[in-house]
């Protein structure tokens, strides 16, 4: 917890590159033109929970962010039939998109973040998401926050440092029979691992002393 606070005290100085400063701006333009809740799908490879997401809120834009061309690139299999009306597909590294996003405004309805890798070894601490100087900028993003993992020391974590904005969140066991919305769920149901599912409402204002 320790470094977790120390990097959410930190100010985070690596310059925004070029190209995702190009994806945001695209997307950015569609959201302002928009007066729909916003949903944003953050690592959604190659976007099956972004098209279900649409699907189950169809009343919502729904913005899926994922750095690798290659799994976006595979979308197709996966798409649903909303594409081009209430979600879109952004390529873009997250470490400058949340940023950019915070910085523009944005304020989410919702916020997934699904099987995100969580760097196991105690040496990869600081790639987790939630011990980078970025996770600042998710809590400026607000709305409800929903992960999934298959490994629940994560989800732990994550919700130790959400009590430093005084947030609290809920975690419960998936239960087995539970829809799938990514492959990696999916590949984690067909093995029969343990699936778990946190919840949290991130607060309107965030104020960390």
């Amino acid at each position: 917890m320790k470094h977790v606070e120390r990097q959410a005290r930190s100010t985070f100085k690596k310059p925004i590159q070029q190209h995702n400063q190009a994806a945001f701006d695209e997307i950015n333009a569609r959201v302002a033109e928009s007066d729909k809740p916003l949903i944003l799908d953050s690592c959604c490879g190659v976007g099956e929970s972004t098209a279900w997401l649409a699907q189950q809120y169809p009343q919502a834009l729904v913005v899926g962010v994922d750095k690798s061309a290659h799994r976006l690139a595979r979308h197709g299999a996966y798409q649903g039939q909303s594409q081009g009306h209430n979600y879109w597909l952004v390529r873009a590294d997250l470490i400058d998109f949340w940023r950019l996003a915070a910085a523009a405004g944005w304020r989410l309805e919702k916020h997934y973040l699904l099987y995100p890798n969580p760097y196991p070894k105690a040496s990869q601490l600081s790639r987790r998401w939630h011990a980078s100087p970025v996770w600042k900028s998710l809590w400026q993003l607000g709305g409800e926050l929903v992960m999934r993992s298959n490994w629940v020391t994560y989800l732990t974590e994550v919700a130790e440092s959400l009590t430093l904005i005084e947030c609290q969140a809920q975690i419960a066991p998936l239960l087995r029979s539970h829809q799938a919305m990514t492959p990696f769920e999916r590949k984690y149901q067909r093995s029969q691992q343990q699936l778990w599912q946190l919840r949290a409402q991130l607060p309107e204002e965030v104020r960390f002393e």
